[in-house]
């Protein structure tokens, strides 16, 4: 699944077949549903409007697939990337009290979501194709900080799997959770884009009582780089390294009965406990690779050390998950020192607690399930122990399609410490 600025590059080698992945044995406690659906709605203002939308093309409802997710506080919210035309709203979110199907609320609001007219992708001025600051184009994953600002990669590309269109630069959003207000709007600079970058996720470093000291850690899953932005001095730098590349021997998929090949390099990433000395160890891997690694923030934060070539050999391997797990979003469990991750190959959920080495035998597998997690595409852990799974199907959207029958879309959630029980990860 590698992306240009202008197309996507894929191959589909076959849609059916059986699944062929090995599957270690589950303990601990299931994930329970909290949220499903067939096909996702919105909460429109009106049904007037809603089947003007439809008419028009602006909503084609079988083209809005959900795949990132954050909390905060009764908030869940919920991405919707435009893949494909007829995306009737790129960030949203549900509350967590909702009954079982919710529709989906834009955030801030519908005009924020709404396509500008006008595009101009080769301008660093995003801003001037924008209808304001605060529009959101299309955006993958989006993160809520500990100073209560949610933090929005904003793709700025729409019909990602048809004519591409760019209508701005790549950019970070800030909003004030408190108000729904736009904090602040960066636009990365056309030197740090390469043919093939493309933004699918945002981490962020900081910690209450030092908002103003935070940094956000961009991975350009396309040219193998991560973007770091330094809030302080809104400015923002190109890191590179061989760590952030995709392992070819691990670019085979089998999902849901459907084989393909994806590219994916450095896309997961987690922000660590702080340690005695101050600095945080920041893990990631690629997406298409089995191996975990770690570098220091301090390395990322400075510009000219990280851009160095004494800084090659501060990033560490961890060690190898194992067979087929790679794995599309990770999260750092401060609360029991545990690593939640995705296992897109194994329609589940790993672990893995940081305080041992990393190896096959040290990885746990703390749910899986044929049908409820076939993709596992985002998680979080929130501020109250639970543990937030939404699975989407994605590689039928892309390669096939989805039954709209069936139940396609699924938020999952767990106590973590319920989860970890029973697996290596409970240490």
């Amino acid at each position: 699944m590698k992306f240009g600025s202008q197309s996507v590059a894929f191959v589909l080698v076959a849609s059916l077949g059986l699944l062929a992945h090995y599957l270690p044995e589950v303990c601990g406690v299931k994930l329970k549903e909290k949220f499903k659906w067939r096909e996702v709605s919105y909460a429109w203002p009106s049904e007037d409007v809603r089947q003007e939308a439809l008419s028009s093309g602006k909503y084609v409802v079988h083209n809005n697939l959900p795949l990132g997710l954050e909390r905060w506080r009764d908030k869940l919210f919920i991405t919707v990337p435009r893949w494909k035309s007829g995306v009737a709203a790129s960030l949203t979110y549900v509350n967590v009290s909702d009954g079982m199907s919710p529709d989906l609320h834009p955030y801030p609001g519908w005009a924020e979501n709404e396509l500008p007219a006008e595009r101009n992708p080769a301008s660093d001025e995003g801003s001037k194709y924008l209808k304001n600051n605060a529009t959101i184009i299309s955006t993958f994953r989006v993160r809520a900080d500990e100073c209560d600002r949610l933090w929005v990669m904003d793709t700025g590309l729409a019909d990602i799997l048809g004519d591409a269109v760019q209508y701005a630069p790549p950019s970070l959003v800030l909003f004030d959770l408190y108000t729904d207000k736009l904090i602040r709007r960066h636009f990365f600079n056309s030197t740090l884009l390469k043919e093939d970058s493309f933004f699918a996720n945002v981490i962020v470093d900081t910690e209450r009582g030092d908002c103003d000291n935070a940094h956000a850690y961009i991975p350009d899953l396309g040219s193998y780089a991560v973007i770091v932005y330094s809030f302080a001095e809104d400015r923002s730098w190109r890191v590179k390294h061989n760590f952030f590349h995709f392992d070819p021997l691990a670019g085979d998929y089998n999902i849901g009965g459907v084989n393909f090949q994806w590219t994916d390099g450095v896309f997961g990433m987690a922000v660590g406990k702080r340690l005695p000395d101050g600095t945080r160890p920041v893990y990631f891997h690629a997406f298409s690779s089995t191996k975990e690694f770690m570098v220091s923030n301090t390395v990322l934060k400075n510009e000219t050390y990280a851009q160095s070539p004494q800084a090659y050999y501060d990033y560490k391997l961890l060690g190898d998950r194992g067979p087929n797990s790679q794995s599309s979003a990770e999260f750092y469990d401060a609360e029991t020192g545990v690593i939640f991750y995705t296992q897109v190959n194994k329609d589940g959920v790993g672990c893995w607690n940081t305080v041992m080495p990393l190896n096959a035998d040290t990885q746990g597998l703390v749910d899986s399930d044929s049908d409820a997690l076939v993709f596992p595409n985002d998680l979080k852990v929130d501020n109250e122990g639970t543990l937030w799974v939404l699975s989407d199907r994605l590689p039928m959207f892309i390669f096939t399609s989805l039954d709209a029958d069936q139940y396609n879309y699924r938020i999952l959630v767990g106590e973590t410490r319920d989860m970890i029980k029973g697996t290596p990860c409970d240490k």
